[in-house]
């Protein structure tokens, strides 16, 4: 891994390369997206059959789109036991946290006549979607939990997971039984942007919804960067990422393995260590080499760290916190003797961990807070994925008569100072 002394002109090139890395998709990519949206827009479920036919599964047809309850029951007998066991913690856990983001409605009288506040309500529908890691072998059970317990929190009546079926034309267990303890019972068996496009637009089997979640491949963000606006989404997520602030007291062999936690999910993942300590910062590339060659995915963490990796050595943790707060990373640890002192100072970033025994994946399964994060400096301005993603909020507005004619004649004069007429109007004939 690449070590540079920071500020220097080569540690601020290697800064930019991964901030300017981008998505990363062409217009072929778009043009192919737009094109499996505008066929499920106009054939529905024949062309999500067809699609899923053609890159996941023969064995899925129109009759087999939709999960059974016989599927639901077979799936939560074959898991084992410990798997439902952990399933229980992680979504009790996670219930528990996103429930204290829950708002009420209000309603406030602040002046005499008059009365404003606020509705809070859940969107009728939302869809999770859940990538089928590896042809369904390796289930993102998470992506079922991160998705679909806010929803559930948020009070959504209806929710839809759409994930790609394994060849066998089943979807994988682990994933169906997170789902039914979750209390989701709407699964369908398809993938990739026309997945996304089934949710948007609907079909008939396929209920329309207001709201995409989850994480995906460049297709499933490219297409929910194109139905955005008439459904809600998410964000539109990049790489992941992790930057972790060392000091002296930080285990070299902990930060390694927490950098290489991130860099084996995509070759445009970014890994970054900024450290005060030269001394940790050499044992740590020691370190990670040696990791490196244990990993099942070797190859594409090493061309994350080939390219978008990097090790900082700053002249304190001060200036590393500074060019942190620069990059907003999606993840940041703080593995500092007295992380708690320097809260204050992290303006940007999508989770903080703090501490040496809180590496990124407690945040990715179980510890609580949502693991759908900002990614590619989107962090100073957006936040993780939480309740607040599947509610709206309508305002209430209420006037007596003589409330009304206090505030009449301003909101005439305002309105005649935009030249809207008709606004002023609809004030003038009341009085």
């Amino acid at each position: 891994m690449k070590l540079f002394e920071y500020p220097s002109k080569d540690a601020r090139a290697r800064v930019k390369d991964i901030i300017d890395r981008g998505l990363g998709f062409s217009k072929a990519d778009y043009d192919n997206v737009q094109t499996f949206i505008d066929d499920v827009r106009t054939r529905g479920d024949e062309a999500l059959v067809a699609y899923t036919q053609q890159f996941d599964s023969t064995s899925v047809t129109l009759d087999t789109l939709k999960v059974t309850d016989a599927e639901f029951e077979h799936a939560l007998a074959s898991v084992d036991s410990s798997f439902l066991d952990t399933l229980d913690r992680a979504i009790d856990q996670l219930t528990r946290f996103h429930a204290k983001q829950k708002q009420n409605a209000w309603i406030d009288t602040p002046r005499n006549g008059v009365m404003v506040g606020q509705l809070v309500r859940p969107v009728g529908a939302a869809g999770i979607y859940v990538p089928g890691a590896k042809g369904g072998k390796t289930p993102l059970v998470s992506s079922v939990l991160m998705g679909g317990i806010p929803a559930k929190v948020a009070g959504v009546p209806f929710i839809a997971v759409m994930t790609p079926p394994m060849e066998t034309g089943e979807i994988n267990p682990h994933i169906l039984a997170a789902a039914a303890k979750t209390g989701i019972t709407s699964v369908f068996k398809a993938g990739s942007a026309w997945a996304i496009a089934a949710l948007a637009y609907g079909t008939r089997q396929v209920p329309k919804v207001d709201v995409i979640v989850g994480p995906g491949n460049i297709y499933v963000t490219l297409a929910k960067k194109i139905v955005a606006g008439t459904v809600g989404i998410d964000m539109i997520a990049g790489p992941s990422e992790i930057l972790i602030i060392a000091d002296h007291t930080a285990d070299p062999e902990f930060v390694a393995a927490d950098l290489l936690s991130q860099a084996e999910h995509d070759a445009m993942a970014s890994a970054i260590l900024v450290t005060d300590s030269r001394d940790l910062a050499d044992r740590t590339a020691d370190a990670l080499e040696r990791q490196l060659q244990a990993l099942e995915r070797q190859d594409t963490a090493r061309q994350s760290i080939d390219h978008f990796g990097a090790i900082l050595v700053v002249p304190d943790i001060e200036t590393g916190i500074d060019l942190s707060n620069q990059l907003a990373p999606e993840h940041l640890e703080l593995m500092v003797s007295n992380p708690f002192d320097y809260i204050d100072r992290i303006q940007n970033a999508g989770a903080l961990f703090l501490g040496h025994y809180t590496p990124e994946p407690m945040g990715d399964y179980i510890a609580g807070p949502n693991h759908v994060l900002p990614t590619a400096g989107t962090a100073r301005f957006s936040s993780a994925l939480s309740v607040d993603h599947f509610i709206k909020k309508t305002s209430l507005i209420h006037y007596s008569r003589s409330a009304f004619d206090t505030e009449a004649d301003d909101v005439i004069r305002l309105a005649e100072i935009e030249g809207l007429t008709a606004h002023a109007n609809s004030v003038k004939i009341r009085k």
